[in-house]
């Protein structure tokens, strides 16, 4: 599902409320670096038709415009949020970009969040952390506990080191979402590492935990959806331990 335009929605979001998105990647293509096979946005390869991306000029004249227009509507915006087609922190003028979205955003709708989707691969590039610390919600990716799980699921394209990634993400002292995808193949399913997964969670300890499933069609077959109470007595542990969980089916 292609985001044709650099600001979209609001939509309605099983996690976020109301949400007005805002895509920092091209309008008619798809780049990240992760190829993860539940991606409701497609394969890399098939989103390699439009490589522009939107300058910070561009995403303030796009985000005035909706904000104003949502305003005088009357419309309800929870969250302004980054996450589009791809990695957003891929966007080399992503520290602008946030600067001008919480600027705009204490303009228009002072009571929304402003919350970014990423698979925290770039927060060892300081101008990236020092971006997401300003936000209310940096809401970071973690589907598996070893680089093995990762490239099972995430596909992730260069060298990737899952240590270094959860190294990066302890700067945040717990001032982070972690979002983890629960889902099932032929041959495995992300149940088998709830426990060293929850190990990550008890070391990183994030202000909240985000665990879901899949929702919609995916690039790959076969892949199948957890229910609600599977995963709940997957993360049981945590939520007696005091964990904030919030589990969506």
């Amino acid at each position: 599902m292609m985001r044709e335009n650099t600001v979209f929605g609001p939509i309605s979001s099983r996690r976020l409320g109301s949400s007005l998105g805002i895509n920092l990647l091209p309008q008619q293509g798809k780049i990240c670096n992760f190829d993860c096979i539940y991606c409701e946005c497609g394969w890399n390869k098939d989103g390699l038709g439009d490589t522009v991306l939107p300058s910070a000029r561009d995403v303030r004249e796009a985000l005035t415009s909706k904000l104003e227009a949502c305003r005088a509507a009357g419309t309800p915006i929870d969250s302004i949020t980054f996450s589009g087609d791809g990695e957003p922190t891929l966007n080399p003028e992503f520290p602008q970009i946030i600067d001008l979205t919480l600027e705009l955003r204490d303009r228009y709708y002072p009571e929304a969040k402003v919350s970014v989707l990423s698979n925290a691969t770039r927060i060892g590039k300081e101008a990236v952390f020092q971006a997401l610390c300003k936000v209310d919600n940096p809401i970071l990716k973690i589907d598996a506990p070893t680089d093995e799980g990762v490239r099972k699921i995430n596909q992730p394209t260069g060298d990737y080191s899952l240590e270094k990634v959860l190294e990066n993400v302890e700067r945040f002292q717990g001032r982070f979402v972690l979002q983890t995808m629960f889902l099932k193949a032929d041959g495995w399913e992300s149940g088998e590492w709830a426990g060293p997964w929850m190990d990550i969670v008890r070391r990183l300890k994030p202000r909240e935990v985000m665990v879901y499933t899949i929702d919609r069609e995916t690039p790959q077959q076969g892949l199948r959806k957890y229910t609600v109470e599977q995963m709940r007595a997957l993360v049981q542990p945590l939520i007696d331990e005091g964990f904030n969980i919030q589990i969506k089916g």
